[in-house]
């Protein structure tokens, strides 16, 4: 869960604290200036804040610092988009982590798609969050559990995996054709398959 601001300010010492206001202000500026033009049109400034939020507030609060850039922004899909494309790893997985709070419909799916194609655990994890188990159709979101299995992300970052997984037999399928693949080549099975598999397989067959 995403800390909350104050949280974020009891972390943070006190020149993190002063960068992140005015970060939030250029923000919350850029939101007001664009509304009813070109909605959240970040400015140069806007988005520098975004790329060095892990450098003055450190990394292991980059994630939260920049979810709240993107809500005082009011980032639309335009902006998140070409925030995603034009930043780093981390960036990206920042985008992704926010979409479910800032893109009501299946708009943003693109850039989880775009995630799902890379070897990225760290992009591939943050795709299969909630957005996507809201918005990614059956066949794409098997393949991202698939991709999970692949690269060894673990399944719990797979967001409401009990419902979307449920008695669903051609994930079923797909991951006892996976399985046996992996014992013919004389490799281990990866235990969460079995997680899955056992979520999949139609009460009719277990």
């Amino acid at each position: 869960m995403t800390p909350t601001r104050k949280e974020l300010d009891d972390r943070l010492g006190g020149a993190a604290r002063a960068w992140l206001d005015e970060a939030l202000a250029e923000a919350a500026h850029a939101a007001t200036a664009t509304h009813g033009t070109t909605p959240c049109a970040a400015p140069p400034s806007w988005a520098l804040r975004f790329a060095s939020a892990g450098r003055h507030c450190g990394q292991e609060h980059a994630d939260a610092v920049r979810t709240l850039l993107l809500h005082e922004a009011r980032a639309d899909v335009d902006t998140l988009t070409r925030l995603y494309h034009h930043g780093t790893a981390a960036e990206r997985r920042a985008v992704l982590l926010a979409l479910p709070s800032l893109v009501p419909g299946p708009q943003a799916l693109p850039l989880v798609e775009d995630a799902l194609r890379t070897n990225d655990t760290r992009l591939v994890a943050a795709a299969v969050g909630p957005y996507a188990a809201a918005h990614l159709a059956p066949h794409p979101w098997r393949h991202a559990v698939l991709k999970c299995l692949f690269t060894a992300v673990p399944i719990d970052a797979v967001a409401d995996l009990p419902r979307r997984a449920h008695a669903d037999a051609e994930l079923a399928r797909m991951l006892a054709d996976y399985a046996a693949e992996r014992t013919a080549a004389g490799r281990p099975v990866p235990a969460d398959l079995h997680r899955v598999l056992a979520l999949a397989v139609p009460p009719e067959e277990s």
